[in-house]
């Protein structure tokens, strides 16, 4: 862990509609220091900002987040991002505080985004284009509706660990980063053109999800009010 919290960082992201860049919001607020940090919310249109030269230099991935250090490194994929963060800045490690809940949080974070958040996410891309050619590279209905099961049957496996009564994940009193990527599926879930909502179809996932509208953090995450997903961008 550094000595001193890092400066002038410059983070690349999307809006609250995409959801890996909205893990790595989720995760800013959690840890208290989103104001520290200069955002640049890219247009996410066919021709939008992420994909054109600027950012590519940086990432050539052309994805988000993308993360710009004071000294002019990137660092891109968000869990890499969250690592470096976590242990960079002062406060409660989000992405657990010992090996055994860094091994958990990773376990249970890797299962969701696999088998939940990225079949949510491929389902989109196969079965929408309106992202364009450089994102949608192809239509497949048959493939888009086998990762909607996949991801059912794999929110079924979350719901049956949530049953015994626990709030988060990890069992312990507050959210982990498994936690959050576990609460941009359920929302990314909700997305019209997704539309397997999964807090309508678990009982567990459901209570899970009511809690994370009660944080601060999640409300301040979504306050762009640009997820698609209309009990979030309309609440009051």
């Amino acid at each position: 862990m550094t000595n001193e919290a890092p400066s002038c960082l410059r983070l690349f992201t999307s809006p609250s509609a995409f959801p890996n860049p909205q893990r790595l919001r989720i995760f800013l607020h959690e840890k208290g220091i989103a104001a520290r940090f200069a955002e640049r919310i890219f247009d996410m249109s066919p021709v939008g900002e992420q994909r054109q030269w600027q950012h590519l230099k940086m990432n050539p991935w052309g994805e988000t987040p993308t993360l710009e250090l004071a000294d002019g490194s990137v660092i891109s994929e968000t869990a890499a991002i969250v690592r470096y963060l976590d242990q960079a800045f002062p406060g409660r490690r989000i992405m657990g505080e010992g090996p055994l809940e860094q091994g958990l949080d990773t376990m249970w974070d890797n299962r969701i985004w696999v088998h939940i958040l990225y079949r949510i996410v491929t389902a989109f891309h196969v079965l929408h284009q309106g992202l364009g050619p450089k994102l949608e590279l192809t239509s497949n209905r048959a493939w888009g509706e086998h990762c909607r099961k996949e991801a059912l049957a794999h929110a079924s496996l979350v719901n049956q660990h949530l049953s015994d009564g626990r709030d988060w994940l990890l069992g312990g009193e507050a959210p982990t980063f498994s936690d959050i990527t576990m609460a941009t599926a359920i929302a990314f879930s909700k997305f019209p053109v997704n539309a397997t909502p999964l807090d309508e179809r678990f009982e567990h996932i459901d209570a899970f999800w009511k809690r994370w509208q009660q944080r601060p953090a999640f409300q301040a995450a979504y306050a762009d009010r640009q997820s698609g997903v209309p009990e979030l961008d309309n609440r009051t």
